[in-house]
């Protein structure tokens, strides 16, 4: 079991830690719920060092990346991020994927679980076309915090006047004091905050500069992992392991990823043809046939039903209760059956809302 470079903060935080994908991660420091609503009130940081950050360079580095993902980079200007996914020759899900472009490099930050798949399917590819590009796992060698809420902005801009500025998707380089960091403005919460990257011997230091207000009125408190998942929940962002990944026969245009997916791209800004990606022939046919099958989200009051609970046409893969009493969940179900928002569904034996994402 791996220890994130942030153990001795949660060990002092009295952090209960859990396996997550090899790693020991803090689940909560006490209340999740409360860690939930402090992220919506206010502001939480998330230790995310177990996911995986694979960094990419050399001639060949830009071809690779058209080629393993769904989504055009060639013309990414420098210093953006966006969403991204990795699938097989089926257009099966292996990983979905954050792909940063630097200056001469690239970096992806994949999930925990799917990070070996990636890498393979990098290693492949590569070989394959006898391709000349650096590909370093870098996860143990650096660190990675996600601090969200609507309070973020303003409180980190008090050491920094750059990063309350930067758009949604794009990211800064910073040095702060002997910090090297590079601060995206992205999540996994569905609500505003950045994201921060930085090697792993400078993690101590991180943390105290940003909790440095240890008050029960601090803008900024930690959270752990359950709180992070119930987030996505609520905001009805699909997870690995649970809606896509290994073994799991999931297509990205069916979890809603169709902002993910670039089936028209084919020239650079040059006019160079970019190369069709893995798994583009078989996403193409499911765009034009139609998904089988959609992930919806849904709404009810009182008990969250269970994982593998009956929709209508379907099952529940993702469910959480949410402070102030109701629930929220994550359902598979036939396309040809899907329900419009507004729709009222049986779950189990109980009534819910067919609801909009975010």
């Amino acid at each position: 079991m791996q220890d994130s470079p942030f153990k001795k903060f949660h060990a002092e935080a009295g952090a209960t830690l859990a396996p997550r994908d090899g790693w020991s991660m803090p689940l909560h420091y006490g209340d999740a719920a409360a860690e939930h609503t402090q992220c919506r009130d206010s502001g939480a940081i998330f230790d995310v060092s177990h996911l995986g950050r694979l960094r990419l360079s050399g001639r060949h580095a830009r071809k690779l990346l058209e080629t393993a993902l769904t989504r055009k980079v060639t013309d990414m200007a420098v210093r953006t991020c966006r969403e991204a996914v990795v699938c097989n020759d089926a257009g099966v899900v292996i990983d979905v994927v954050s792909v940063y472009r630097y200056e001469n490099e690239w970096l992806l930050v994949t999930n925990a679980g799917g990070r070996a798949a990636v890498l393979a399917q990098l290693e492949a590819l590569i070989a394959a076309a006898g391709m000349s590009v650096k590909l370093v796992d870098e996860t143990d060698k650096t660190a990675m915090l996600s601090v969200q809420g609507p309070k973020v902005a303003a409180k980190i801009g008090e050491f920094s006047r750059e990063i309350p500025t930067l758009k949604p998707w794009t990211f800064a380089l910073k040095n702060l004091l002997i910090l090297k960091m590079t601060v995206s403005r992205t999540g996994y919460t569905g609500g505003d905050g950045v994201e921060v990257l930085l090697g792993a011997n400078m993690a101590s230091m991180a943390i105290k500069l940003l909790l440095k207000d240890k008050s029960e009125a601090a803008a900024i408190k930690p959270a752990g992992l359950d709180a992070r998942e119930s987030l996505r929940i609520e905001a009805g962002l699909p997870a690995y392991g649970v809606e896509f990944g290994a073994g799991m026969d999931v297509d990205p245009l069916s979890l809603g990823l169709a902002h993910a997916v670039d089936l028209d791209k084919h020239l650079d800004d040059s006019g160079v043809p970019v190369p069709r990606f893995v798994g583009q022939d078989a996403l193409e046919k499911i765009a034009a046939d139609g998904p089988a099958q959609r992930l919806v989200r849904l709404e009810l009051e009182g008990t969250p039903p269970a994982v593998g609970s009956d929709v209508s046409g379907g099952r529940v893969t993702s469910a959480t209760a949410l402070p102030g009493g109701k629930a929220v969940a994550l359902a598979w179900v036939d396309a040809a059956s899907a329900p419009a928002e507004g729709a009222a569904v049986d779950v189990a034996g109980a009534q819910a809302t067919a609801a909009a994402f975010g």
